[in-house]
């Protein structure tokens, strides 16, 4: 099915203070923090990387595959009813994981 541009478009306007980018990857999205990959876009859902600063900032948060053979990923589907709640698990995934390679 893919992800909409209209969807990567509301969820970087939604998440603004962050300086979060988008790269389209394989018809779907990839969403960027300081270089890194903090979350995947796949069937206009959005799935964040299940590192330890997200699982504690998204306690008890509902998981899913993006795509088929993917890891886990925590999946956010009301997670935009408190964009702060989320900038903040994004903060910490991108502190969670090493810097990107050169």
């Amino acid at each position: 099915m893919g992800t909409a541009a209209s969807t990567i478009d509301h969820l970087l306007d939604t998440l603004a203070p962050l300086a979060l980018s988008a790269r389209k990857m394989f018809g779907e999205y990839a969403l960027f923090l300081d270089g890194k990959v903090v979350a995947l876009v796949c069937d206009d859902r959005l799935f964040l990387k299940p590192t330890p600063g997200a699982n504690a900032a998204l306690p008890g948060s509902p998981t899913g595959h993006p795509y088929p053979g993917a890891k886990l990923h925590l999946l956010l589907t009301d997670a935009l009813d408190d964009p702060d709640r989320v900038a903040g698990a994004l903060r910490a995934i991108a502190a969670d994981l090493p810097p990107p390679k050169p």
